[in-house]
């Protein structure tokens, strides 16, 4: 039950968003028990993000929200991932992208809770 939302600064064609999605579903994988198939994505591009005062360079902001927990090998390899795919993909460097990290003990679904 993994959920990403990712904010960037530049703007998105619909084919970037397929494709960041896709490449995040393969990604979310480098946490143990998760996979595309339970991944929710969102996307908002054109924020107004400043990053050390500065809105001019493309930026963003990654929250990661999983049931459970993982281990912080597990975490480094899906920032790694992160960062990668929107370096090739949306032209963002890695020291411009925040990754936060949200473990849930509790998660609803389907009317009930796992």
């Amino acid at each position: 039950m993994p959920f990403i939302n990712t904010k960037v600064s530049v703007r998105m064609t619909h084919e970037q968003e397929i494709k960041v999605k896709e490449r995040l579903g393969k990604a979310i994988a480098c946490i143990p028990g998760k996979s595309e198939s339970w991944l929710m994505c969102q996307f908002q591009d054109e924020c107004r993000l400043y990053f050390k005062g500065d809105n001019t360079k493309p930026t963003a902001f990654v929250e990661v929200k999983i049931y459970g927990d993982a281990s912080d090998s597990a975490y480094d390899a899906l920032t790694g991932e992160i960062t990668k795919i929107l370096g090739e993909e949306l032209g963002i460097p890695a020291d411009r992208v925040y990754v936060q990290y949200e473990p849930c003990a509790h998660w609803g679904w389907n009317g009930s809770n796992f």
